[in-house]
């Protein structure tokens, strides 16, 4: 553990400071260390910052609290990326209040070139929702996906079976400590997941599954994927909010309708009936909505072999239009990958002129 990862340590730890508070601080003084350094006369100024902040901020027991995580971390084998880290999931640093650090277990980094895809929904999963669940999970394999999910009882968990079975790889986002696997009936799956996929948590060690965890993981699900699937929910619920969330990110929501009246259709519907989520009733509706073809996923994959040779800041924008897949103007380009427009402009023309994109009229551009 160097120096600026403890002082990322330390931040990520301190009680009732936001992801875009820690990133505002530190953009302001230039690094975590920076503001952990920075005097009591100057921090009081940053906007946003209070008395009880900066007290915690200068408190040696939060530098300590960091020195245990990453000594138990090395303990467990559990890995921490902070979102400066070329490993940390590029989909999820796109949304504002990302985690600053991430845990993780398994198998990392995840694969950018594969297409990721929550499948939420009830707890209470009928016949009918475990059922579909598989089949999508099935049906969707030739695209070789990852298949996210929250490790609940019920839709999620079929979810990350159905991934297993079909030998896919799938990951959990947790909402307790990543040694605190929650429900404990799962552990079994989660040894299986390691293998292939793994565990993801911004929760200390230890911290228990509370409720009000839950809605800060959802935000990690909903900012991770491509494509949310709703295939059961009531009218409330966690799977609703990711819902919610990845309309917030910009992130496409499918939902499978029910029969009027049936209590774990009603989510559903209602995403449906709000304009908030894609009505699909088969696999093939998933593929026309996404413009995935399972024939040509292959010659998708080509298109991010050399990224490494590339700046941090373009491999940015392959990696916005690729997950989009389809033409993007200049200034949802800008938003997406959270470049100004000043500086996204002579990006671009260096891609184009290796060849990687095309310029269309309008401002718009796409995948060569």
């Amino acid at each position: 553990m160097n120096a600026e990862e403890k002082a990322l340590m330390s931040l990520h730890l301190i009680p009732k400071i936001g992801n875009v508070t820690i990133k505002n601080l530190i953009s302001y003084c230039g690094s975590a260390q920076a503001v952990l350094n920075l005097p009591y006369s100057k921090l009081i100024k940053v906007p946003g910052i209070g008395k009880k902040t900066i007290d915690s901020l200068k408190s040696a027991e939060i530098t300590d609290f960091a020195e245990k995580e990453y000594l138990k971390a090395k303990q467990q084998n559990v890995g921490i990326i902070s979102y400066t880290d070329q490993n940390y999931p590029y989909r999820l640093k796109q949304i504002p209040d990302a985690p600053i650090l991430l845990y993780t277990k398994g198998n990392f980094p995840l694969n950018a070139k594969q297409p990721t895809i929550a499948i939420v929904g009830t707890r209470n999963a009928t016949e009918y929702g475990k059922r579909l669940t598989e089949e999508i999970v099935e049906k969707l394999s030739p695209l070789n996906p990852i298949i996210l999910s929250g490790l609940a009882y019920g839709i999620d968990i079929y979810a990350h079976r159905a991934a297993l079975k079909n030998q896919l790889s799938t990951y959990a986002v947790l909402g307790s400590g990543i040694d605190v696997i929650y429900p404990s009936a799962h552990k079994a799956s989660v040894n299986e997941m390691l293998n292939s996929g793994g565990i993801i948590s911004e929760q200390a060690f230890g911290a228990k599954p509370d409720a009000f965890n839950f809605p800060a993981r959802n935000r990690i699900i909903a900012g991770m994927a491509d494509l949310v699937i709703v295939v059961e929910a009531a009218k409330k619920g966690g799977a609703l909010i990711t819902a919610e969330l990845a309309n917030s990110y910009d992130r496409e929501v499918a939902a499978f309708p029910g029969r009027i009246g049936d209590k774990y259709s009603e989510g559903c519907n209602k995403l449906i009936k709000q304009h908030k989520a894609h009505l699909v009733e088969t696999v093939d509706d998933i593929l026309y909505i996404m413009n995935w073809e399972l024939e040509k996923q292959a010659e998708i994959k080509q298109k991010v072999i050399d990224l490494s040779v590339l700046s941090q800041d373009e491999q940015n924008v392959i990696n916005t239009l690729l997950q989009n897949n389809k033409e993007l103007s200049i200034d949802i380009l800008s938003i997406k990958s959270q470049i100004s427009l000043n500086q996204l402009a002579g990006i671009l023309l260096n891609l184009e002129m290796q060849g990687l994109i095309k310029s269309l009229p309008g401002n718009r551009f796409k995948m060569a």
